[in-house]
């Protein structure tokens, strides 16, 4: 029953359109600017993105995360760098991101080197958190196994340790910023002729190129 329901799923796409003569010469103008739409749009979680990443095996991993910075070429996340996702970043320093607007019919492909965030970067967005936020990052062995009791063993813990703060970032817990060297812009469109427009750094300039749907 729910494969027959699954395969009969339709949509058309109709919003918009991306024409590649009028589009920057450049990824990140169009990249703000589908950003700044989505805001505006209220998608929920607008800064939302598919991470994925690769293990010693040869593994893909996806998770979501939000997008907490972008200054381009750079788009920055933070995380436990204790975390599963730290690891395989160590051993491979690639990853992909990927948008989805599903209200807007669009989506965004990124790809490009990661690396971590510099230390007053990282240390800028901790002490914005919220409070429980910055306990959590201390009482969180984020990726090994733990009870929930002994999670929130672990949170009570800290929080009365560091009471109403200031918490100090923990040493284990920072940024990471991906450098672009490949956007994919892809806008949904009527019978499946999808809008797919490809930007490719190369040396000191962009290439700009049509991809078939």
């Amino acid at each position: 029953m729910v494969d027959r329901d699954l395969a009969q799923l339709r949509q058309e796409y109709t919003q918009a359109s991306l024409d590649e003569a009028s589009l920057p010469d450049e990824p990140f103008t169009l990249l703000a600017r589908w950003l700044e739409e989505a805001l505006a749009a209220k998608v929920p979680e607008p800064n939302a993105f598919t991470l994925a990443t690769v293990d010693r095996l040869g593994q893909p991993h996806a998770r979501i995360l939000l997008l907490k910075g972008f200054t381009p070429p750079y788009l920055y996340f933070y995380t436990n760098y204790e975390s599963a996702k730290a690891q395989q970043l160590a051993y491979n320093p690639y990853a992909a991101m990927v948008f989805w607007w599903a209200s807007l019919e669009r989506q965004v492909r990124i790809i490009g080197s990661v690396e971590k965030a510099p230390p007053e970067v990282s240390e800028a967005y901790f002490q914005s958190r919220p409070l429980s936020s910055q306990v959590s990052a201390w009482a969180s062995p984020q990726s090994r196994p733990i009870t929930r009791a002994e999670l929130e063993a672990r949170w009570a813990e800290f929080q009365k340790r560091f009471g109403e703060g200031p918490v100090p970032r923990p040493s284990f817990w920072g940024g990471y910023r991906l450098k672009a060297e490949q956007i994919e812009f892809w806008q949904g469109r009527p019978h499946r002729l999808h809008d797919r427009i490809l930007y490719r750094q190369r040396e000191a300039h962009w290439e700009k190129l049509r991809l078939a749907p």
